[in-house]
């Protein structure tokens, strides 16, 4: 199926656009929502347009649940504790509809995407009034004033396999900083992820549609963007087309591009030579490995065994030898092995990663992986998972260490919790920065000299003139 006929019809939209006016004329003035973001930056991005929506149905936004008179989950299921961390907040949220009774509750995202959760969630949980998946997240509009007009509980998740929609209003949530995704959905089906699952197969959204989204964050003053995709170098089908994309973006002049999530497998030619041509692609690169020896690679259905995936790291720090590797590391794999893991130390030693983050495996009902045999007990993969997280922060505190003294471009994004005094960023390399300062600089890129390290993060101070 190609793009075009993945496409929500202009019509659809327009349809939506109207419903959303309705129901603005339907509600009283001053209702306020709330959303719980759980999940990936993609999720963030979602939670977007759904505020979007909100808004131009007359809702403003609530600091908090307490404050909201309509409360929506974007959930994630990616892992087990992630699902558990969402089924948490929404039972929380039965005695505070007692005491609101008008309260409208809505979850949404991933989870609801998985077979049967949907009609579990109405089931267990009958004080929810709207359940809805990735794949209908556009139709929000439809299912809200249904509820409102027809006080009935809703819920639909449509198993289409996904769509690509445009045009639907947004609401960023940062003015200097903006997610666009550039498709949705994963073909790879890695053993143990149930991603491909409730996103559904890769479909690659139009260039100029992401250009000109792009635009619009330059001209509205974003200082940095990042590309967004289940696996973003497989874009359009994979090969030269990612790279393509990347140069198109550079020449808009965005001061920072970056992207995420990249699969080894898909690592191209043409992109890597991108990291040593394009003045607006930052020098870091998320590239998961999950792990660090062949046989548990071919088992995770990977595509790819040690040796090329450091080929990729040996070529990538040829082209740009400052760039930042970060990963992700899958601990106690069924049947993993011990000299298997003492493999994925190696690799670690070996790449010398910025940060990594770390996981002990959590079956997925659904997954090819979670009916493997798994005689590894949990003490063994905690005591494992232990030893990772120790040689990568060692790793990392000399990373960091290797900075101090240098003077980096950092992207103001924060002001400190503990201090007004003082502000934080990013460096190009993605390494975090905390320096004095006051508000005003957010959005500003300030040249700061590194003067100490942390455990995870930069200390500095501005250089002025």
């Amino acid at each position: 199926m190609n793009n075009e006929t993945r496409r929500v019809p202009e019509e659809e939209i327009l349809r939506q656009k109207e419903i959303m006016a309705r129901v603005r004329g339907m509600l009283p003035a001053g209702r306020k929502y709330h959303i719980v973001t759980l999940g990936c930056q993609m999720n963030v991005r979602d939670s977007e347009t759904l505020a979007g929506m909100l808004t131009e149905m007359g809702f403003t936004e609530a600091a908090t649940r307490e404050e909201a008179d309509l409360i929506l989950y974007n959930t994630c299921c990616v892992r087990e504790n992630a699902e558990n961390k969402a089924l948490g907040n929404v039972i929380w949220l039965k005695e505070l509809k007692k005491d609101k009774p008008e309260l409208i509750i809505c979850v949404g995202g991933c989870m609801t995407q998985e077979e049967g959760m949907a009609e579990s969630l109405i089931r267990q949980y009958p004080f929810i009034d709207l359940v809805f998946g990735t794949h209908n997240a556009y139709r929000f509009p439809e299912y809200l004033e249904k509820v409102l007009s027809d006080r009935v509980q809703v819920f639909e998740v449509l198993d289409t396999g996904g769509t690509i929609c445009e045009g639907l209003p947004e609401k960023r949530s940062n003015p200097y900083f903006g997610f666009v995704n550039i498709m949705y959905g994963c073909n790879n089906f890695c053993s143990y992820c149930i991603v491909p699952y409730v996103r559904g197969r890769e479909r690659s959204r139009e260039m100029d549609d992401i250009l000109g989204e792009c635009k619009r964050l330059r001209d509205a003053g974003a200082r940095e963007i990042m590309l967004l995709g289940q696996n973003v170098n497989s874009y359009m089908g994979g090969g030269a087309k990612f790279a393509e994309l990347l140069y198109r973006v550079d020449a808009l002049d965005i001061p920072r591009v970056r992207f995420m999530t990249s699969h080894p497998k898909d690592l191209s030619d043409e992109l890597i030579a991108a990291y040593g041509e394009l003045r607006h692609l930052m020098p870091n690169l998320h590239l998961p490995v999950q792990a660090g020896n062949d046989e548990i690679l071919k088992r995770m259905n990977r595509h790819y065994d040690r040796e090329k995936y450091l080929s990729l790291v040996r070529r990538l720090r040829a082209v740009r030898p400052d760039i930042g590797l970060t990963t992700d590391v899958i601990v106690g794999f069924p049947g993993e092995t011990e000299a298997q893991f003492e493999d994925t130390l190696s690799l670690v030693r070996e790449v010398r990663f910025d940060a990594a983050y770390t996981f002990i495996y959590s079956p997925r009902a659904g997954t090819r992986a979670a009916e493997m045999d798994d005689p590894v007990s949990m003490e063994e993969k905690t005591e494992r998972i232990q030893r990772l997280i120790a040689l990568q922060q060692s790793i990392t505190s000399e990373v960091l260490a290797s900075q101090i003294g240098r003077i980096q471009p950092v992207l103001v994004d924060s002001v400190s919790t503990r201090s007004e005094q003082t502000i934080g960023g990013k460096t190009p390399r993605a390494h975090m920065v905390n320096f004095p300062g006051s508000a005003e600089r957010i959005g500003q890129t300030v040249p700061v000299r590194i003067t100490s390290a942390g455990k995870n993060t930069l200390r500095g101070e501005a250089v002025e003139g």
